[in-house]
């Protein structure tokens, strides 16, 4: 989805010195790649975020600066807070405003199951989803020849010290399909196997919804050798049927 932006022609852009200029040549001003203002400054950071070029990064800038004492006003201060309050949680990797963090903490949580991931983003992707109630573990990344990064550079010895202290049922290794990924999977499952009683990966295959015409040779070739065996039910095919047509 694209969205336009309108800005007023008589919105006012401030320039170093306290001279400020209207929208039109601010833009010229910008394009020119005259880059020497404050807002020039700006948008060149907001130009290093993942995903934001300069010209989004253009777009963000004078949105904020049309609407400075509700938007932009409240970023300075949600950004001075994060900056201030939110951390690293010592025990699992999370980023929270409380030490340890609100999921390490939670007595609800399933204190047997382990969750291993390469990055918060993740382990805050699977919580979104709602549907595991265990601990987790972030890694920070994965192994790496190419890119230098061995075990040192990574959360595994913190990692293995959590897996031999506490008594995990299971370790449940979610990391991505790449090649990185599933070094990793295989080196921690070797490394945590005699302290823990099971080590899973997340299943590889055919995705819900997913056309086999459409899938890659390595997604199918995953998905005939993680096949598993299933009997007839009838109940569970027509709950199938019925959430589809919903």
């Amino acid at each position: 989805m694209i969205i336009f932006l309108s800005l007023p022609r008589s919105l006012l852009i401030p320039l170093a010195g306290g001279e400020k200029i209207g929208l039109n040549k601010a833009r010229g001003y910008l394009d020119s790649g005259n880059m020497t203002s404050p807002v020039a400054d700006l948008i060149r950071t907001l130009s290093k975020l993942p995903g934001v070029g300069p010209r989004l990064a253009q777009r963000t800038v004078l949105f904020l600066l049309r609407d400075q004492q509700n938007l932009l006003d409240q970023l300075l201060v949600d950004l001075k807070t994060v900056k201030e309050k939110v951390k690293r949680c010592d025990i699992c990797g999370n980023l929270d405003h409380v030490q340890p963090c609100h999921l390490c903490t939670d007595s609800s949580r399933d204190a047997s199951l382990l969750c291993v991931v390469e990055t918060v983003a993740d382990l805050w992707t699977l919580e979104r989803a709602r549907f595991f109630n265990g601990q987790y573990h972030v890694l920070g990344g994965c192994l790496s020849a190419m890119d230098n990064v061995g075990p040192e550079q990574l959360s595994i010895a913190a990692l293995t010290r959590r897996v031999q202290m506490y008594s995990f049922q299971e370790v449940v290794i979610a990391l991505s399909a790449t090649l990185e990924g599933q070094a990793t999977a295989f080196y921690l499952a070797d490394l945590l196997s005699p302290w823990v009683e099971k080590v899973s990966f997340l299943a590889q295959g055919v995705p819900m919804g997913g056309e086999l015409n459409y899938l890659d040779d390595a997604t199918l070739s995953a998905a005939f050798l993680d096949r598993r065996s299933v009997s007839a039910h009838p109940s569970e095919a027509r709950t199938l049927l019925s959430r589809k047509a919903g």
